[in-house]
């Protein structure tokens, strides 16, 4: 089991491991006794647990798909493997998209401008239209991405037992409680925000 693996496991397998039996042979207590018997998340062929079940372990490329799949749902959780990739494929189109745009420009303005003899710099052209294609795009992304963006951080805030609202608290501080709601381990309170309809066990 590689080193993500172990620290984004599903938490109810850990407590099953972790929570057996104490030395006296009592079972150690357990802090939300409603979720003790969570069942284990089903998973298809492919190894794809369901879109209302949180996905421990996750890959790059699945997390990248899973995000648009659940585009604005709220029920259910995300897992820190969930976040964290889709975090830096965002990262990689937002840099590639800026990185353009502003070679853009670099390379308008090297050209679109005359000097003369007496240093007077005087323009030759219009802004460059390929800049605002590039400006265009980074805020098509920006809307296109905006409502899963608060939905996966919602679900994430969720994996953590947290209300979903928790997560408005991270476009405060530049972000700075949005990294924290990222890294925090996953709860099995978190199971109460899954999908009505999903396998529970009884009361």
């Amino acid at each position: 089991m590689t080193n993500g693996e172990q620290h984004d496991r599903n938490p109810y397998q850990q407590s099953q491991q972790s929570g057996q039996q104490q030395p006296s042979g009592q079972p150690y207590p357990q802090p939300y006794p409603q979720y003790q018997q969570q069942l284990p998340i089903p998973r298809d062929e492919s190894g794809a647990p369901p879109l209302w079940a949180p996905w421990y372990g996750a890959g790059f490329l699945d997390a990248f798909t899973r995000f648009w799949k659940k585009y604005a749902r709220f029920d259910g959780r995300a897992s820190r493997s969930e976040f964290w990739w889709w975090f830096l494929a965002n990262a990689i189109v937002v840099l590639v998209l800026l990185g353009a745009y502003i070679a853009s420009i670099i390379v308008w303005a090297a050209g679109a401008t005359t000097t003369d003899e007496y240093g007077t710099t005087t323009s030759t052209g219009g802004f460059p239209g390929v800049a605002f294609l590039f400006l265009g795009l980074l805020a098509l992304w920006g809307l296109a991405t905006f409502i899963p963006s608060l939905a996966l951080g919602w679900r994430r805030v969720h994996d953590a037992g947290l209300a979903g609202p928790f997560w408005l608290i991270s476009f405060v501080g530049a972000g700075i409680a949005g990294i924290v709601f990222g890294c925090l381990e996953p709860s099995p309170a978190g199971a109460q925000y899954d999908q009505p309809d999903a396998p529970r066990p009884p009361a």
